[in-house]
């Protein structure tokens, strides 16, 4: 049986806030054991809510896990929370600045060390009304390109029925259901040889990465998804 991961101080208070957060949901993992115990990886899942980074972090916690997640850089200064994203290794990203290509950075790093990454190419939680991924930057398939480590796709879906982030409409009672649906490593081989930051290699490996996390949204919601992705306009280059 593989050891749980060491976190520290700093990951065990996180676990202390998020796992009674999360109970207010009914917990459905389907195929977990696809996550390594051990060694890196990077697991690319969809964005429904604000929900999802809390109850993502005891999923992949409860794989034995300690998840690095990418975020903003401004919740670093918040008191006490900044310091458990800080003390328990979470990755900054300052979009617009000078300083934005760091994050990528500190990730290539943490894979190297043979840790978890945590990544939502939308950037922020879906546009689409019905809660389908919209489209996505390019920073998922940045690492999965320049780090030859198991991608590894994942859908997760109920969060947003219980905090809904564009009518704020927060409804915990009935309980929901938070299933997380875990897919087989994502076979990149045909583009190893590829120039990895080549602009039109970046889209076709986001696409992939994109329409399996899709893919397996489709399997949990029994619901096909539209023929073209939301689009809010930004831009599709950084993490």
């Amino acid at each position: 049986m593989a050891r749980r991961e060491k976190g520290g101080f700093w990951v065990g208070l996180a676990a202390a806030a998020f796992y009674p957060l999360t109970a207010i949901g009914k917990r459905v993992y389907l195929g977990a054991e696809k996550i390594p115990r051990q060694g890196p990886a990077v697991l690319v899942m969809n964005h429904i809510s604000h929900l999802d980074p809390a109850v993502d972090a005891v999923f992949v916690h409860r794989q034995k896990r300690v998840p690095r997640f990418f975020l903003k850089a401004s919740l670093k200064d918040v008191p006490v929370f900044g310091r458990i994203v800080t003390g328990s290794g979470q990755i900054p990203v300052a979009r617009g600045s000078s300083a934005a290509g760091d994050s990528l950075k500190a990730a290539h790093q943490a894979l190297e060390e043979g840790k978890v990454i945590v990544i939502y190419p939308e950037g922020t939680i879906t546009k689409d009304p019905l809660g389908w991924p919209k489209e996505a930057y390019s920073g998922a398939a940045r690492l999965a390109l320049q780090n030859d480590v198991p991608v590894i796709p994942i859908a997760r879906w109920g969060t947003n029925q219980i905090f809904n982030g564009y009518t704020k409409k927060f409804t915990p009672l009935p309980r929901k259901t938070v299933t997380h649906l875990v897919g087989d490593p994502i076979d990149l081989s045909r583009f190893r040889g590829a120039n990895p930051r080549s602009a039109s290699t970046l889209r076709e490996v986001t696409a992939v990465l994109m329409d399996e996390v899709t893919r397996l949204l489709v399997e949990i919601r029994q619901e096909e998804p539209p023929a073209k992705k939301p689009d809010d306009g930004s831009a599709r280059d950084g993490a």
